[in-house]
């Protein structure tokens, strides 16, 4: 009896979610601040802007999570990033926004972890709150 319950309500959540986070792959950044559910509609829209180069794979703005499926870089073609941005709040505080960046590196064809370096995902939390705030400046002005 349980188990069903939790199916139904599961699938009430999906739906009520519009299946967000398990949605195709998408290279545009289509979601607008309108479609942002409990998060902070700067810092989504935001995030976006930041990552407009990197291919997204997953955004779920109910939840506040957006996936950036991995990428190489011409002048590093051995070497691919992907990064998960959590929103966290739906203020804009600098506490709102937590990036998490991952990388490989490819040897003889194999892709294999690489270490990031703790600053990387800082400085993009703070190039996400420095948009958001121009994004909020631009609305009150």
């Amino acid at each position: 009896m349980v188990k069903h319950i939790l199916t139904a309500a599961m699938a009430g959540m999906l739906i009520v979610s519009g299946c967000q986070f398990g949605g195709s792959k998408s290279n545009d950044a289509s979601i607008t601040q309108k479609n942002v559910g409990t998060v902070n509609p700067y810092l989504w829209r935001a995030t976006l802007d930041t990552f407009e180069n990197m291919p997204l794979d997953k955004a779920d703005p109910v939840g506040g999570i957006v996936n950036y499926d991995w990428k190489s870089f011409p002048d590093s073609p051995d070497e691919r990033i992907k990064a998960t941005v959590y929103i966290l709040d739906t203020r804009l505080r600098a506490d709102g926004v937590k990036v998490s960046v991952f990388r490989q590196t490819n040897t003889d064809g194999t892709w294999t972890d690489a270490t990031v370096d703790p600053e990387t995902g800082i400085q993009l939390e703070n190039k996400i709150l420095q948009r958001a705030r121009t994004l909020k400046a631009s609305q009150i002005g």
